[in-house]
């Protein structure tokens, strides 16, 4: 079922609407993020047709770039609380980090499936889907 979206010329801006890494224009997932179906992806894309999954357990690398994003949230809430609410207590940091990876779950694991897609997928930008 295409969509009615135009493709988008940077590959940038396509990555972070969760585009298909060919055409820009399918969405990599098919339902919203806020969601319990968060974590559905169609086969192919809807428009061109590239797979989004090369090879089996192609998305096991995606953990890795999940790792990265906490980590990197982790360090970010540790910085902030260390310096903005004075050091507080372990109980709080363990809290907040607990409570903030556990909300941006959904980004989380999209956002890695994406970059991944992205990265490893082997298949680029056609720019012949910008005309349609």
């Amino acid at each position: 079922m295409p969509q009615a979206q135009r493709a988008i010329a940077s590959t940038p801006l396509a990555l972070l609407k969760l585009r298909c890494p060919r055409c820009h224009t399918g969405d990599l997932f098919a339902g919203p993020a806020l969601s319990t179906h968060f974590m559905d992806m169609p086969e192919a894309c809807p428009v061109c047709r590239q797979a989004y999954e090369p090879e089996p357990g192609f998305y096991y690398g995606a953990m890795y770039i999940s790792s990265g994003f906490s980590t990197a949230i982790l360090l970010a809430i540790g910085f902030l609380l260390y310096y903005l609410a004075d050091d507080p207590p372990l109980w709080v940091y363990i809290t907040a980090v607990g409570a903030v990876v556990l909300a941006v779950t959904p980004l989380l694991f999209r956002y890695s499936r994406a970059l991944m897609l992205y990265a490893f997928g082997g298949t680029g930008f056609d720019p012949r889907f910008l005309r349609r």
